[in-house]
C-alpha cells in the first residue's frame, strides 16, 4: 500500500545533538579502545556513518520530516511495547561492546590481521547496507525505531519497494552492515559479536511481526503474499 508524507516539524536542535552525540560516542569507544588516533580505519568508520545519517537525515527533512521525527522520538513512548524498551536497550549496549572490542583485537592487541583490500571491501559492504537502508526509509513513512502500532500517523501496511520482496528490509540492511563494518575496521573476531548482533535483531524481527499481526489491519494478508523477512528464498 502507498505510504504518505505525514507533515511534522523535527526539532532542529535535537536532531544536531542526536548526530553530534551518536560521532562523539563512536569516536571515544574506538579510539580509547585503540589507544590511539592513528588508525586510518577507525576515522574511516565514524565518517562514513556520520555522512550517511547527516544525508538521510536532510533528505527525511525535506521529504518527510514526519518520519524523521519518528526516529527521533519514537523510542520511549508510551505505546511502545514493553519487551521492545527491553531489548532495544540491551541492543544498543551490545553494539557498543561491539565497537570497543573490535579495536581492542585489530589495534591494541593485534589479535586480528586483516589485509587493506579486505578492509576496503568492507567500505564498500558498509556503503551499500547505507543504500539499502535509503531503500527502506524512502518506502515506509512508519519506519519507527520502536515497536509500536503507529495509529495517530495512520499507519498502514507497505508492501511496495523492498517490502515486496521481504518484510524487514530494513533489519536485513543489517546484516552487511555489520559484516562491512567489521571487515572495514580488520577484527576477525568481532564477526562472532556482529552474529550475535544479527541474531538479536533476528528475534526481535519475529517478536515484532506478533504486534503488527495483532494490530496493523492487513498486515496477515500482506504476510501471505510476502513469506520472507530478511533474506528472498532464503528465512
Amino acid at each position: 500500500m502507498a505510504n504518505e508524507s505525514h507533515k511534522s516539524s523535527p526539532n532542529p536542535s535535537l536532531l544536531a545533538a542526536q548526530i553530534a552525540g551518536m560521532f562523539v560516542v563512536f569516536a571515544l569507544t574506538l579510539f580509547l579502545a585503540a589507544g590511539t588516533v592513528a588508525w586510518v580505519a577507525g576515522w574511516a568508520f565514524p565518517g562514513l556513518f556520520l555522512g550517511f545519517v547527516v544525508s538521510i537525515s536532510l533528505w527525511l527533512l525535506k521529504n518527510n520530516p514526519g518520519l524523521l521525527t519518528e526516529r527521533m522520538t519514537g523510542v520511549g513512548k508510551a505505546d511502545q511495547k514493553a519487551w521492545d524498551k527491553v531489548f532495544f536497550a540491551l541492543l544498543q549496549l551490545a553494539f557498543l561492546a561491539w565497537l570497543l572490542f573490535m579495536p581492542l583485537d585489530a589495534v591494541r592487541f593485534h589479535w586480528s590481521q586483516a589485509p587493506a583490500w579486505l578492509q576496503v571491501g568492507g567500505a564498500i559492504l558498509l556503503l551499500c547496507s547505507f543504500y539499502l537502508f535509503f531503500l527502506t526509509f524512502r518506502e515506509n513513512s512508519y519506519l519507527s525505531p520502536a515497536v509500536r502500532v503507529q495509529t495517530e500517523r495512520g499507519q498502514t501496511v507497505i508492501a511496495t519497494g523492498p517490502y515486496h520482496y521481504m518484510r524487514h528490509p530494513m533489519y536485513a540492511a543489517v546484516i552487511p552492515f555489520m559484516l562491512g563494518t567489521t571487515l572495514l575496521l580488520g577484527s576477525w573476531y568481532g564477526l562472532l559479536f556482529a552474529l550475535a548482533i544479527v541474531l538479536g535483531v533476528a528475534r526481535r524481527a519475529v517478536l515484532e511481526v506478533r504486534t503488527l499481526r495483532a494490530e496493523l489491519p492487513g498486515y496477515d494478508a500482506y504476510m501471505a503474499k510476502v513469506k520472507y523477512r530478511f533474506i528472498p528464498y532464503v528465512w
